[in-house]
C-alpha cells in the first residue's frame, strides 16, 4: 500500500484526492495547507489527517510519496524537501517562475530529477494521446505543422495574475508541453501578445497571445491562446503531416448533432471548465505517477521536461517583449 499526502488543499488537491479514491492499492494519509478552512475541508471528506506546515509531511516517515499542488513559488523549495526526505514526487505546473531557481533544483536533484514527475496532464487527455499514438504509427506521414488552441472562458482575478509568473507560465506552459511531445526540442521562438481586458494589462501581462516554434528538424507549430472564450473552454490539436491531417476537437456533453432549417451541425456546449474538460487525464496522469512508484524508473513528464517548457515561456516572453524571434 502506497500513502499519499498532498500539499495544496484547492480546486487541484481535490482532484487528485478523487483519483486517489479510485485506487485500492493507495491510501491518502494526509493533507497540507496553510489555510485551515481549505485542508480540514479536504481531510474531513475523505476521513484524513491534515497540517498547515509542509514539513510535518516531509518529517512524516509514513508518507511515501507526495503530490505537489501549493503555489508556483513553493514548488523548488517542496520538490527538493520532499525528495531528500527519500519521497516520491510528482508537482504541477510550473516547476518555478524563474529558470534560475528552475536549474538550481535539477542541478541538485541530479539523477533523481528522472523519478520527480511534472504535472503536464494534456499529455495523458485519452483524445489527444490517441492522436499522438496515431501520428506516431505513420496514418499521416512525417509531421509538418502543429496547431495547438487553448481558449480560457473567463479570465482568473487580478490577484492570482499578479502572482502567476504571466500567461506563457501559467497558461501556455501545458502548450510549450504538448509541442514538445509532438515535435521535440525546440530552436526557435517567435511570440506576439496583445490585451482586450485593461485589467490584465494593467498587470503588464497579455491575454491574448500567439506563439511560433520551430524545432530543431524544421517541425513547425503554432500555439494560440486567449483568456476568455465566449464559447467554452476551447481544446483543440490539428497535427498535419505529409499523407494528411489529423485533428482532436472539442468535447462536448455528448457527441449528439442537431440539422433544423436554421442550423447544420448544431452540438451541445463546449465544456466550460478545466478540471471537468480534463478530469480522465487528471486520472490517468496519476495513474502513471503511482505506477512508476510500484514498477520503478523514470517517469515522463519529468521535471527536465517542466524546465525545457520553461524555457521556451521566457524565450516566448522575450520574443514578445522585444518583437523579434529568440533562439533556444
Amino acid at each position: 500500500m502506497i500513502n499519499i499526502a498532498i500539499i495544496g488543499a484547492g480546486r487541484i488537491g481535490h482532484v487528485h484526492a478523487r483519483a486517489l479514491g479510485a485506487r485500492d492499492d493507495v491510501t491518502l494519509t494526509l493533507v497540507c495547507d496553510p489555510f485551515e478552512q481549505n485542508a480540514r475541508a479536504l481531510a474531513e471528506k475523505y476521513h484524513v489527517k491534515y497540517c498547515l506546515d509542509p514539513d510535518e509531511v516531509f518529517d512524516d516517515a509514513t508518507v511515501d510519496a507526495v503530490v505537489i499542488g501549493s503555489p508556483t513559488q513553493f514548488h523548488v523549495d517542496h520538490i527538493l524537501k520532499a525528495v531528500n526526505s527519500g519521497k516520491r514526487v510528482m508537482c504541477e505546473k510550473p516547476i518555478a517562475l524563474d529558470l534560475e531557481s528552475a536549474k538550481r533544483c535539477i542541478d541538485e536533484l541530479g539523477d533523481r530529477a528522472d523519478h520527480v514527475m511534472m504535472g503536464f496532464n494534456r499529455r495523458f487527455d485519452p483524445t489527444f494521446s490517441a492522436l499522438k499514438d496515431r501520428l506516431d504509427d505513420g496514418e499521416i506521414g512525417d509531421l509538418q505543422q502543429l496547431t495547438v488552441v487553448s481558449r480560457d472562458p473567463a479570465a482568473p482575478p487580478a490577484s492570482y495574475i499578479a502572482g502567476s509568473g504571466g500567461i506563457f507560465k501559467d497558461m501556455t506552459i501545458h502548450d510549450f508541453d504538448m509541442v514538445r511531445n509532438f515535435l521535440g526540442d525546440i530552436a526557435e521562438v517567435n511570440a506576439v501578445g496583445t490585451n482586450v481586458s485593461p485589467e490584465i494589462a494593467e498587470q503588464g501581462d497579455f491575454d491574448q497571445v500567439i506563439v511560433t516554434l520551430k524545432s530543431r528538424d524544421g517541425k513547425l507549430a503554432t500555439i494560440i491562446n486567449s483568456r476568455t472564450c465566449a464559447f467554452g473552454y476551447d481544446q483543440r490539436i490539428e497535427a498535419f503531416g505529409a499523407d494528411g491531417m489529423l485533428s482532436a476537437d472539442n468535447l462536448t456533453a455528448t457527441a449528439v448533432r442537431k440539422a433544423t432549417s436554421t442550423q447544420t451541425e448544431a452540438k451541445t456546449a463546449v465544456m466550460d471548465f478545466f478540471l471537468e474538460r480534463y478530469e480522465d487525464a487528471y486520472r490517468i496522469e496519476l495513474d502513471a505517477f503511482l505506477d512508476s512508484i510500484t514498477i520503478g524508473g523514470a517517469v515522463c513528464p519529468s521535471v527536465r521536461d517542466g524546465y525545457q517548457a520553461l524555457v521556451l515561456a521566457e524565450a516566448a516572453a522575450r520574443s514578445a517583449k522585444e518583437h523579434r524571434a529568440v533562439t533556444v
